[in-house]
């Protein structure tokens, strides 16, 4: 009798356990929901009126996110992303200069995918964690944005400006995240990525060459920042010394808030990219259309995001970060 009703406690308990995991993977597409219409009625119905405004802030953060959730995935982290934009988009503007357009916007991505090449290379040959060898290359990345506009803006042709349409950005954004879709869903790309996070070990001993995709991971994020930094630059043709500052705290914070758990695995949904990124975007806006302070945003900024990851985290997925 006894162990009769701890049978039915343990089946109870998982009951319990899968309904409060398909509730928290509502949550985010709720949270953006809720923050929306917050928003829409404190501005007076200003947010729907600037979808326009708002939109056009998102592209390059989905563009560039997508690369960021592969790597989260497989149970890594990317702190340089916001480094890769800035140098990737001054290679733009440099070739642009001297070259068509297209082969600027390759020239960004060969860019892209050898910083990419970079961060795998320190992070499977040396056994660096992922997160210090990224930092590091933020860093030294950095510097050199600095030096390089140290004296005046970098400035592109005046060609790049000529693009900046809704229609071109709308349009490499939805290939880039179609394109994603396919390979996580539907292929073995996303199946080894999922397998990689859920167990390295085990997915050797499946015959997974763990070392090999991982340092293809980091090439691939790289490059497909290197690809963001053709539309972040066709919106104003040149780049600043801050040109991609605070990017990858922007791809890390939208991915969190649409429910990416940190060590990846079989948990990861691609869905995680769209609903972070809408959820960031809506709220650093309406706080802006709110006329708050830089202050007081950061602020407001920081108590959204405790609360959403206190009540998105799956506190049984954490691990150390790889």
């Amino acid at each position: 009798m006894a162990e009769k009703t701890k049978t039915i406690s343990r089946e109870v308990e998982i009951q319990r356990a899968a309904t409060a995991q398909k509730v928290r993977a509502f949550l985010p597409l709720i949270g953006l929901i809720g923050v929306f219409i917050v928003f829409n009625v404190l501005t007076n119905g200003r947010m729907i009126g600037n979808m326009s405004l708002v939109m056009s802030q998102i592209y390059v953060t989905l563009i560039s996110a997508t690369g960021v959730f592969f790597i989260m995935t497989m149970g890594g982290l990317d702190f340089s992303q916001g480094s890769i934009m800035g140098i990737a988009s001054i290679v733009v503007c440099m070739v642009s200069k001297v070259a068509p357009v297209p082969i600027a916007v390759i020239a960004g991505i060969a860019t892209g995918a050898a910083i990419g090449a970079i961060n795998g290379f320190f992070y499977v040959n040396r056994k660096i964690k992922s997160f210090i060898v990224t930092i590091c290359t933020m860093f030294l990345f950095r510097g050199i944005i600095k030096y390089l506009t140290s004296n005046a803006p970098v400035a592109g042709s005046a060609k790049l400006v000529l693009l900046n349409t809704d229609a071109l950005k709308l349009t490499c954004t939805l290939v880039v995240l179609a394109i994603g879709f396919i390979a996580f869903r539907f292929t073995k790309f996303g199946m080894h990525l999922r397998a990689i996070g859920a167990g390295e070990k085990a997915a050797k001993f499946a015959g997974i060459r763990t070392d090999r995709m991982k340092f293809f991971i980091y090439v691939l994020a790289g490059a497909i920042t290197g690809f963001a930094a053709f539309i972040n630059v066709i919106k104003v043709g040149s780049v600043t010394s801050s040109g991609g500052n605070q990017l990858e705290t922007q791809i890390l914070i939208a991915l969190v808030l649409g429910g990416m758990p940190i060590s990846g695995g079989a948990k990861a949904k691609f869905q995680n990219i769209i609903i972070g990124s809408l959820l960031y975007i809506v709220l650093s806006q309406g706080l802006t259309m709110m006329g708050l302070s830089t202050q007081a945003m950061q602020l407001v900024q920081g108590i959204v995001f405790l609360v959403f990851v206190a009540v998105f985290a799956d506190r049984q997925s954490l691990q150390v970060i790889k």
